[in-house]
């Protein structure tokens, strides 16, 4: 994969990570006029809405910083889209997968953190 962003590495590696753990990936990249979510999986209880954040070792901030509650919003806004064009009967649950790489190695691992329910729906929850 040389030449791959960190980005475009980071969601490999999160969705790899995922099916892993038994989750089917439904989607990837899925845009709309709000935002766009990097991965949708689902297990047997939630569909999980994913925003993966990559940096190297050794970055100022942690991956997660980069979810704002701005970006947020835009998940949260493209999620209900997705779900009305896409009835699941799973729980919705936001997450972040937090890649951290080793320098100039974007498909290497140094730490893979899971945030389950990393931030919730608010007053879209009524969406749901």
């Amino acid at each position: 994969m040389a030449g791959v962003s960190s980005g475009a590495a980071g969601e490999v590696l999160a969705a790899r990570f995922l099916r892993e753990k038994g989750y089917t990936i439904q989607a990837a990249n899925v845009r709309s006029r709000f935002g766009e979510i990097d991965i949708i999986a689902a297990d047997t209880q939630y569909i999980a809405f994913v925003e993966v954040k990559t940096r190297s070792e050794g970055a100022l901030y942690a991956p997660r910083e980069a979810v704002t509650p701005a970006k947020q919003r835009r998940i949260l806004a493209t999620a209900a889209q997705y779900l009305c064009s896409h009835p699941s009967p799973l729980q919705p649950r936001f997450d972040v997968i937090e890649v951290v790489t080793v320098p100039g190695r974007p498909m290497e691992v140094a730490e893979l953190n899971h945030l389950m329910g990393a931030f919730d729906a608010g007053d879209l929850g009524t969406a749901f």
